[in-house]
């Protein structure tokens, strides 16, 4: 079968090259999908996910911090101990920031040539994440999200390799340092906040997980429509392996969160920032912190995109539980161990 240049045939979208936009493109007037992108049934929204019901997590309202600074370390607790998620609010960074981001990524993945994403494409085999791409990590029975992806670091400078940042739109790279400069300050005040809730000083988790070290890896999620959201997924079920990810959506439902047993819609509050609690701060609290389960659905007719940026521990930053907390009555309950050997093995799904 002859193939247009810059298109794909059929055949050649089951190859790893495949994107989901042009799956998506091809299938929008079908009623099936490939099946790598069928879950198993047990893992199936339509199946898995509490009906009607949408979930409420915590909203924090980060401007009390200088009216009434335990009352909010205590809301931060609670949520980060009993969730692992929480949203927060009147967080300082200007509406048109967000908007900005968000539109420049979103003409990133619609109104770019395919051959120009493909040039910032992540290498096969390549150690780092960053890039444009569309698989992740190793899947059981080689099952796909229904997502395309891009990463790359936007903090700290010495970090930052543009490479992978898109040449277009031109806007691109002001919006996301704008970003990134406004981003930092939330993460300062969230991280000082899950400090004093451990009874440590201020600074103390900050510097604990790399301090002006910690990495800011930014992913857009891509989640184009698709035919059978009922049998699909965006993202699998998973923790995310950061400290903690900060995230902003657009207004197309898709986040999940599994609590008490079942699989609940998360609320959508516009410009808040949703807040993961990674698995890093989990170790760095010994566990008093949990990381929180959770995963993405897909639309039929809409797309739906996020923004989450990752806070990570540079690769040879040794992380474990603050020597501070750990004594005879609460022994350490995960082993010490450098940031990027944590990483391989959740990546390939080895023991840690």
């Amino acid at each position: 079968m002859k193939t247009i240049q810059g298109q794909s045939s059929p055949t050649s979208l089951t190859m790893e090259v495949a994107r989901v936009q042009a799956i998506s493109s091809i299938t929008k007037c079908m009623d099936t999908i490939p099946s790598e992108y069928i879950r198993s049934e047990n893992e199936q929204p339509a199946a898995t996910t509490l009906q009607g019901v949408v979930l409420e997590v915590p909203v924090i309202d980060l401007s009390k911090v200088d009216d009434d600074e335990e009352k909010l370390v205590k809301e931060m607790v609670e949520a980060s101990k009993e969730w692992g998620i929480f949203q927060v609010i009147n967080h300082g960074i200007p509406d048109e920031v967000i908007e900005n981001l968000q539109r420049v990524g979103k003409e990133f993945f619609e109104e770019v040539a395919q051959e120009e994403k493909e040039l910032i494409a992540k290498k096969e085999g390549a150690k780092s994440l960053e890039g444009y791409g569309t698989s992740l990590q190793k899947e059981i029975e080689g099952k796909k999200g229904w997502v395309d992806h891009l990463f790359h670091k936007i903090w700290p400078p010495p970090a930052i390799n543009y490479h992978y940042w898109p040449k277009n739109p031109p806007s691109y790279r002001e919006a996301n340092e704008e970003y990134a400069k406004c981003l930092r300050k939330v993460a300062n005040s969230i991280f000082r906040s899950l400090s004093l809730g451990l009874g440590l000083e201020g600074h103390e988790m900050m510097e604990a997980a790399g301090g002006e070290d910690i990495v800011y890896m930014l992913k857009i999620n891509y989640y184009p429509p698709c035919p059978r959201p009922d049998l699909a997924l965006g993202v699998v079920a998973h923790t995310d392996m950061s400290h903690i990810t900060l995230l902003v959506p657009n207004e197309v439902q898709g986040l999940q969160v599994f609590k008490d047993g079942h699989w609940y819609d998360v609320n959508y509050i516009p410009n808040a920032i949703i807040v993961h609690i990674g698995d890093q701060v989990e170790i760095l609290s010994n566990g008093k912190y949990k990381s929180v389960y959770h995963r993405t659905t897909v639309n039929k007719h809409k797309t739906r995109m996020s923004w989450p940026v990752f806070l990570e521990p540079s690769s040879e930053h040794e992380v474990g539980p603050i020597p501070k907390l750990i004594n005879e009555a609460n022994p350490p309950k995960f082993k010490t161990k450098k940031y990027k050997d944590y990483v391989y093995c959740k990546l390939n799904k080895l023991p840690q």
